[in-house]
C-alpha cells in the first residue's frame, strides 16, 4: 500500500515543487484572510503584505522549526468594529499595537517560567476537544462561504461547491506522485473552472485595477478607551495560538511547545501583530486553513511556508493580481474549507487517541463533555464589550476545570485511585 512521503519541517523542496506548493498555501489562506479587511472597510493589499512579512518574521523568530502561516485574525472583529465606529480605523490600529506588545510580555513570562503548566490547565482530555472545536466551530463559516445557508440556494453555487470538495477529497485519496502533494491547489483550479462554466465569477473589477500599486499603509493613533476595548482579545489570541501549536505538533510529530518553544512562537505571532498595527494592517494569527493543508499533504517544510509568504508580499504590489485572486468565488473557498476544517476537528480527536485518554475516569469524561457542549452550545459570556464564545470560552472553561482538578488532587479529594 503506497503512503505519502512526508516532507519534514527543515527539508528543502526542489524549485519545480516549491512554487505550486507555496501557491497552494497562499490560496488556502486567501479567502479567509482578505475577509477581515473587507469587513473593516480597507483595501486587502496591505494585509497580504503583512501576512507575508509576518510569516517570514515568525519563521525567523522560531528558528525555522515551527511551520505556520500567519493570516488575518477574526478574534478582533467585534471590539475593533466598536472602535472603528466610534473613533475610526487608525485608533483600532493603536489597539492592535497594544495587544501585540502585551502579547510579547506574555511570551517573556512563558520564557521565564516555562510551559509545563499547560499540562495542568489543559490536560489531553481538555486539549483534544478544544483543538477539535477550532475546526468544528468554523463548519458554519465553510457552509456560508459556499452559499449553502442562503435563504434562496443557488444551484450553481452547490455545483461549484460539490465539484471543489469532491476534487479535494478524491485527490487526497487517489492522486499519486507530484499531484498527491497539491490536491488543494488542484481542487481550487478545478473549482474555479467549474465556477467559470456556471457563470459565478465576476471579472468587472479586474479590468479597472492597476498593474502595479503600493499597499495602502496607514499609521496608528492611540486612545486609552480604544485600547481598553480591544486589549481583552489577548486571551482569545493566546488560547487560539496554543491550540494551533499543539495540533500542528501532532501533525508534524514534534513537540513545538518545547522546541522551538511556546515563548518563541507566541513572540513571533505578537511581533507580527504589533508590526501590522504600525503599518495599517490587521492583526495576524496562525491559520487553521494552512494547518489543514499540512495535515492533508504531509508537506511541513518551512521553505514552502516561506515561499507562500514571499508570494503574498509580491501579490500585494500587483493590483491586477490581488483583484484577480479576489474573484475566487465563495463556493470554491467553501468546498476547500469543508475538508480542511473537518481535518482540524479530527486532529483534536487524534490527541485523545494518541494520549490514550481513559474515559473510565470520571474527570476525563466530565472535562471532555463540558468542553464540547460549551463550545457548540452557542453560550456566550460578555466582559464589557468583549464576548467569549465557542472554542475560546470552551478553552477558558477547560482551564478552570483543569485547575480545579489539580487543587482537588493536591488535597487528595479525588476518587480516581478507587478505580485503579
Amino acid at each position: 500500500m503506497e503512503s505519502k512521503k512526508i516532507i519534514q519541517v527543515e527539508e528543502k523542496v526542489p524549485f519545480k515543487l516549491l512554487v505550486p506548493l507555496s501557491i497552494q498555501h497562499m490560496f488556502a489562506m486567501f479567502g479567509a484572510s482578505v475577509l477581515v479587511p473587507f469587513i473593516f472597510g480597507i483595501n486587502p493589499a496591505v494585509v497580504l503584505f503583512m501576512n507575508g512579512m509576518g510569516t517570514l518574521f515568525f519563521i525567523f523568530i522560531t528558528k525555522g522549526k515551527a511551520p505556520a502561516y500567519l493570516g488575518s485574525s477574526f478574534a478582533f472583529l467585534a471590539p475593533a468594529g466598536i472602535v472603528i465606529s466610534k473613533w475610526g480605523y487608525n485608533y483600532a490600529l493603536g489597539g492592535f499595537v497594544a495587544v501585540g506588545l502585551c502579547g510579547c510580555v506574555v511570551a517573556l513570562i512563558i520564557y521565564k517560567f516555562g510551559s509545563d503548566w499547560i499540562d495542568i490547565v489543559l490536560p489531553p482530555a481538555a486539549m483534544g476537544p478544544v483543538v477539535a472545536l477550532i475546526g468544528l466551530e468554523l463548519a458554519g463559516t465553510a457552509a456560508a462561504n459556499a452559499g449553502l445557508k442562503d435563504e434562496m440556494i443557488d444551484m450553481r453555487n452547490v455545483i461549484v461547491f460539490l465539484v471543489t470538495l469532491l476534487t479535494a477529497v478524491l485527490g487526497s485519496v487517489v492522486f499519486r506522485k507530484f499531484l498527491s502533494v497539491i490536491p488543494i491547489l488542484v481542487a481550487i483550479i478545478v473549482g474555479y473552472v467549474a465556477a467559470l462554466l456556471c457563470g459565478v465569477v465576476d471579472f468587472s473589477e479586474v479590468s479597472t485595477a492597476a498593474w502595479l500599486s503600493l499597499p495602502n499603509f496607514a499609521a496608528p493613533k492611540f486612545k486609552w478607551e480604544a485600547i481598553v476595548i480591544i486589549l481583552p482579545v489577548l486571551l482569545v489570541v493566546t488560547s487560539e495560538h496554543i491550540g494551533h501549536q499543539i495540533v500542528t505538533s501532532k501533525i508534524v510529530d514534534r513537540d513545538l511547545i518545547k522546541d522551538p518553544g511556546l515563548h518563541r512562537s507566541l513572540l513571533g505571532d505578537y511581533i507580527s501583530t504589533t508590526l501590522s498595527g504600525l503599518v495599517g494592517s490587521v492583526p495576524t494569527t496562525t491559520y487553521g486553513e494552512n494547518i489543514g493543508v499540512m495535515a492533508m499533504t504531509k508537506v511541513y517544510s518551512v521553505y514552502v511556508i516561506g515561499g507562500a509568504a514571499v508570494l503574498s508580499v509580491a501579490c500585494s504590489f500587483i493590483g491586477k493580481m490581488t483583484t484577480l485572486i479576489n474573484t475566487i468565488p465563495g463556493p470554491v473557498i467553501g468546498g476547500i474549507s469543508f475538508l480542511l476544517y473537518g481535518m482540524i476537528g479530527a486532529s483534536g480527536i487524534r490527541i485523545l487517541v494518541d494520549a490514550q485518554v481513559d474515559y473510565g475516569k470520571s474527570r476525563n469524561m466530565a472535562m471532555t463533555s463540558v468542553i464540547f457542549v460549551t463550545g457548540l452550545s452557542g453560550v456566550a459570556v460578555k466582559f464589557g464589550s468583549i464576548q467569549l464564545s465557542g472554542m475560546v470560552l470552551a478553552c477558558v472553561v477547560g482551564m478552570l476545570m483543569g485547575l480545579m482538578f489539580f487543587v482537588l488532587d493536591k488535597l487528595n479529594l479525588t476518587n480516581d485511585r478507587d478505580h485503579e
